[in-house]
């Protein structure tokens, strides 16, 4: 079976995605922060009971080289790279005239150059095995719509979309699919953090700001990390072969474009 490596792995989606494709058969290499790193070793003993082989790599999905080693670590222990999942991200919730420049760079750091080292980094990998391979990245229903006090983690999900579609067109010629998934609210940690901060801007009660969202999902539920990995799950497999640039959403039903 093809190996993997998710980004982001110690918790929330990243973690169900390394979990189901394990499920799937596919050996995988999971990395986050070495901040993280204790989860992350969890997740990688949740990994191996499913029957597979498990790696885990801390690593910094905004510095060049650490995200070249997260990729060749991941050849060099399990054989090969044939799916990488851009999964690493940060959420901010602010007023855009509230927002430094700082703050402006350390979203577009994880979001968008993290994506862009790891989808680049992976390319070069499989180009080099000559076997094609499968990159996903992590957009969002904010890489649809701009949402207010969200402007700048909406700018870099739009970013990560127009990365999969260019990334797309320049590697199909070595049998490499880009694409990526679009959750919308997610019950995560990184939800409950926008919860927080979204109650307080609002003054209003923890869980409230989520449910007042939730509102709008057809389907009416948040969804899991399972909803999205299952998505994820057919990026990653032969049934998605003939799709690639594509930025599709995961949301039940929240926007419709």
């Amino acid at each position: 079976m093809p190996i993997a490596h998710v980004t982001g792995a110690a918790q929330g989606i990243g973690k169900a995605i390394a979990l189901r494709l394990a499920k799937d058969g596919h050996d995988i290499a999971v990395s986050d922060l070495s901040i993280k790193s204790e989860d992350l070793e969890l997740t990688r003993k949740s990994i191996e009971d499913l029957g597979v082989r498990a790696v885990a790599l801390t690593g910094d999905v905004t510095d060049p080289e650490s995200v070249h080693n997260l990729v060749t670590d991941t050849a060099d222990q399990l054989g090969a790279l044939n799916i990488m999942v851009a999964n690493a991200g940060v959420a901010q919730t602010k007023a855009l005239l509230d927002v430094t420049p700082d703050e402006y760079d350390r979203v577009h750091a994880v979001n968008g150059r993290g994506v862009f080292l790891t989808y680049t980094e992976a390319a070069r990998q499989m180009i080099k095995q000559g076997t094609g391979g499968k990159i996903i990245g992590a957009s969002s229903i904010a890489g649809h719509k701009g949402f207010p006090l969200l402007g700048i983690y909406s700018s870099s999900k739009f970013g990560v979309r127009a990365l999969t579609q260019a990334a797309a067109q320049e590697w199909a010629e070595h049998g490499i699919t880009v694409n990526a998934y679009c959750p919308g609210i997610v019950d995560t940690h990184m939800w409950v953090e926008v919860d927080r901060d979204l109650g307080a801007i609002n003054n209003v009660e923890k869980g409230e700001s989520m449910k007042a969202m939730a509102a709008g999902i057809t389907l009416g539920r948040v969804s899991t990390g399972e909803d999205v990995a299952a998505y994820v799950s057919f990026l990653a497999g032969p049934d998605s072969d003939y799709m690639t640039g594509q930025s599709n959403l995961i949301d039940g039903g929240m926007l419709f474009v």
